[in-house]
């Protein structure tokens, strides 16, 4: 009798308990916070129609490469962070470009061994193979709940009727205007007769709905293989590139496990390898949970803040790359140990010169991303950061397929030592090498407390995971979702040794203080980044989406 009881027992527990990492609340609501009104509004599209998070973000995406081609699109890549609520999955698709099976160490270098000057920016040899369509096919697949072919449909539609030239968009033709002139595809949609649209003009991309509709109807086949794959590898080495069908065919999208840590009650999901974003992340807030930050001056904790940021760089350089081709050690660099080595190194009252830092030591990312959080009415919930790199990538655009190329091959390091676009130094574990992913610095993140809930990332180049850092920090002490968009920010990435930072971060007292500390302070001629944020309150069961100010995006509540 008693073994008849202790079974019903433990029989109970089982099945009463959720599951470990289940969340059972739900917002009856849902939000969308994105780069572009319209993009916001496929994804609302897509959930009124029976869509969930996921279908919604396959609508977002495409959408805003379609709205936003001069920062993501179907010839780029990303990394979805998901969390299914039903079972409390978290996992993040990797949808990340590869190199290309042709590719080499020293492919952007000259005879002497010294970097070609744009080799890996312009240009179809700067293209990776792109993994956006097989991203969005993978996310309809497995985790949404309508066809693919449905959740296309507002970007099909955007493509073939046109949508209006707005501010950003003029400002990024006009700036990349030389290397779109290059190409006539590319002419045909952004200078018609040579000229700049003007505000409001109407953009139409035939070719692109065309591309777009073949994915709708086969999927990831509709761009990796026949016809499609067979024009865009034709268009890809006419311009001098190294595609083969081969290299498209056998893309594909990986599952990885998320970077998870705790910091001052709040656990945190972020990106792990091939991004830097939720390592360097770990490290950061493990560094900073060593002081008391609530109780110190501002510009000492700018000063803690700024040095976990040196050394999380500094790691960024020595240790990241794909974790296919290179040793990652992930649960060293992210554990409190670690950390609490780093804050020996760390004096509070006086900078450390990033050249007097151990280890590696090198001889010497704009906003040009794109970011989108969702949160659906059942608690699904995707934080998604997309790109092609720079404005309109590589700047070409492949005849006949609507589809600007990324230069992602710029993130690899071309040297060791030698800065990307972004002045991102590397070495050999984010060398380039066929079928390799580049180390990327998107950080769409996830936290959670018994406050409730943030979805955040942004755009930014190598400034991403800063951005996601003092976001993070500012949500931890109390703040809402449009204080944490609209504040002032700064940033240092070990190399070059500059804590740069927007205009209204620091006052002039404060910037006194810090250089007197040691730091070289450098004010950036404008403000940078685009956040996009979700946050859900579990107590007054409020949800939240805001938009970066600093731009022209779109965000949404719907109650249901």
């Amino acid at each position: 009798m008693n073994r008849l009881r202790a079974f019903l027992l433990v029989f109970l527990i089982v099945t009463v308990l959720p599951v470990q990492g289940q969340d059972l609340r739900r917002p009856g609501k849902a939000a969308i916070a994105s780069a572009h009104p319209l993009a916001t509004e496929a994804g609302h599209e897509i959930l009124e129609q029976g869509g969930n998070a996921f279908d919604a973000a396959v609508a977002v995406s495409a959408v805003l490469g379609v709205v936003r081609s001069f920062k993501a699109g179907l010839g780029g890549g990303a990394f979805l962070l998901l969390h299914r609520a039903e079972d409390g999955l978290d996992v993040m698709v990797d949808a990340r470009e590869v190199a290309p099976a042709a590719a080499a160490p020293d492919m952007f270098l000259d005879e002497k061994g010294k970097p070609i000057g744009r080799a890996s920016l312009d240009g179809p040899l700067a293209a990776g193979i792109p993994g956006i369509p097989a991203g969005l096919d993978y996310l309809a697949e497995h985790y949404g709940r309508l066809p693919l072919a449905q959740s296309l449909q507002p970007a099909i539609r955007l493509a073939r009727e046109g949508f209006p030239v707005y501010e950003r968009l003029q400002t990024a033709v006009k700036a990349k205007k030389g290397i779109i002139a290059r190409w006539p595809a590319a002419s045909a949609v952004y200078l018609p007769g040579g000229v700049v649209p003007g505000i409001d003009d109407i953009v139409v991309q035939p070719d692109l709905a065309d591309t777009l509709e073949s994915i709708a109807s086969e999927g990831r086949d509709g761009f990796y293989t026949g016809d499609l794959a067979r024009r865009l590898v034709s268009g890809v080495r006419a311009e001098g590139g190294i595609w083969t069908e081969e290299d498209l065919a056998n893309y594909r999208v990986v599952e990885r496990e998320p970077v998870v840590f705790n910091y001052r009650g709040a656990r945190i999901i972020s990106a792990p390898p091939p991004s830097a974003g939720g390592v360097a992340l770990a490290d950061m807030l493990n560094i900073l949970s060593g002081y008391p930050l609530a109780d110190i001056d501002r510009v000492t904790r700018v000063h803690l803040t700024v040095e976990a940021m040196r050394r999380a760089y500094r790691d960024r350089a020595e240790y990241l790359g794909d974790p296919a081709f290179v040793r990652v050690p992930v649960k060293m660099l992210t554990h409190p140990m670690y950390a609490a080595g780093q804050r020996t190194s760390i004096l509070q009252d006086r900078a450390t010169p990033s050249d007097m830092l151990p280890g590696y030591v090198p001889s010497s990312e704009g906003d040009d991303t794109t970011h989108f959080s969702i949160l659906d009415a059942d608690g699904n919930r995707v934080a998604a950061t997309l790109s092609i790199n720079t404005w309109f990538g590589c700047g070409y655009m492949v005849p006949g397929t609507g589809v600007f190329l990324n230069n992602e091959m710029d993130d690899f390091s071309i040297k060791p030592g030698v800065a990307n676009v972004f002045q991102l130094v590397g070495g050999d574990a984010n060398a380039v090498a066929p079928g390799k992913r580049m180390l990327s610095s998107m950080s769409p993140t996830f936290a959670e407390s018994e406050r409730g809930l943030l979805i955040l990332g942004t755009p930014g180049g190598s400034r991403i995971i800063t951005m996601v850092l003092l976001g993070l920090l500012d949500w931890i002490d109390g703040a809402d979702a449009r204080s944490i968009v609209s504040l002032r920010r700064y940033h240092h990435q070990y190399q070059p040794d500059f804590l740069v930072h927007e205009e209204g971060a620091f006052s002039t007292d404060e910037i006194r203080r810090l250089e007197a500390m040691g730091h070289k302070v450098q004010k950036l001629d404008r403000l940078y980044g685009n956040m996009q944020i979700v946050t859900w309150d579990y107590d007054s069961e409020e949800v939240e989406a805001v938009s970066d100010p600093r731009n022209q995006g779109g965000a949404s509540v719907w109650i249901y």
